[in-house]
């Protein structure tokens, strides 16, 4: 009888311990869970969100799309690519009834070069590039963007920061140069020039980013400009100013050294009379 009441009150204590166990688990995990859904709506409230068209199942290529296999769905901008089919755009219903030349997956953003769409007038940056041109995004803060102020349209000079090894074994030396000169700004931001107002959440100093229109050779070099152990800093030009100095030194610590002199006379030569 003993033996039997001890097993019973083994029982009853790993029963509750058990109990414990998975409360305390399950609050802890319930716990865990909020905190992760506050995060991420946190972090949904600090991107900026736009409305797309999306597939409400697998298409596969060469389906004819109905009205019943789209749904309207705001995503975050910054993981679109392409341009996406926006249910705010008149033409979005010229989609209906045409046939998609690749494979979309369910509640991925269309595209609109996903249908076969004939004869439609492109917008966004594309259109706005010259034949023989291409667009390139560099990255930019403040001080390297002539502190936020430059605007679509604008021309620029692209210098370049490097740390680069210099003739003494184990040694290396920083230096400027001007990469390229008089380059046209396509777009600040997601702002461009045919645009006539910036987005809700981009003020003019709100970009991290400045599209270029260069060639294909400038753009090759400023892609491994980029890569190397450095910065690139945009300087603004007027816009009646399209000349451009066929020579220009490389700054480095001893040429700075000798041109501070001949840089401070000419300054003041060309000092602006007072108002």
């Amino acid at each position: 009888m003993k033996t039997d009441t001890k097993q019973i009150v083994v029982l009853a204590v790993s029963f509750v311990v058990g109990l414990v166990a998975f409360t305390v688990t399950h609050l802890y995990l319930a716990r865990e869970r909020g905190q992760l859904e506050a995060e991420r709506a946190k972090d949904r409230a600090g991107m900026q969100m736009t409305r797309v068209v999306i597939a409400i199942r697998d298409l596969p290529t060469g389906t004819l799309l109905r009205e019943e296999d789209l749904q309207a769905h705001s995503v975050p901008r910054s993981g679109l690519t392409g341009e996406p089919v926006s249910p705010d755009d008149d033409e979005w219903k010229r989609i209906i009834g045409r046939k998609i030349r690749f494979p979309i997956a369910a509640k991925q953003p269309i595209l609109w070069t996903y249908v076969d769409v004939p004869n439609r007038a492109r917008s966004g940056l594309s259109p706005t590039i010259s034949k023989g041109s291409r667009a390139i995004s560099i990255p930019v803060g403040g001080v390297t963007a002539v502190s936020g102020l430059i605007q679509p349209d604008d021309s620029v000079d692209v210098l370049g920061t490097f740390t680069l090894p210099s003739a003494a074994a184990g040694a290396s030396e920083t230096v400027t140069m001007t990469i390229l000169e008089n380059v046209q700004v396509l777009a600040v931001g997601t702002r461009l020039a045919t645009s006539p107002m910036a987005s809700r959440s981009e003020t003019a100093s709100g970009y991290s980013m400045i599209t270029l229109e260069v060639s294909p050779g400038e753009a090759e070099l400023l892609v491994f400009a980029g890569q190397m152990k450095g910065k690139l800093t945009l300087s603004l030009r007027n816009p009646s100013d399209v000349g451009v100095i066929e020579k220009l030194d490389t700054v480095d610590f001893t040429h700075l050294r000798d041109k501070i002199p001949e840089y401070r006379a000419k300054r003041l030569q060309r000092q602006r009379p007072p108002r």
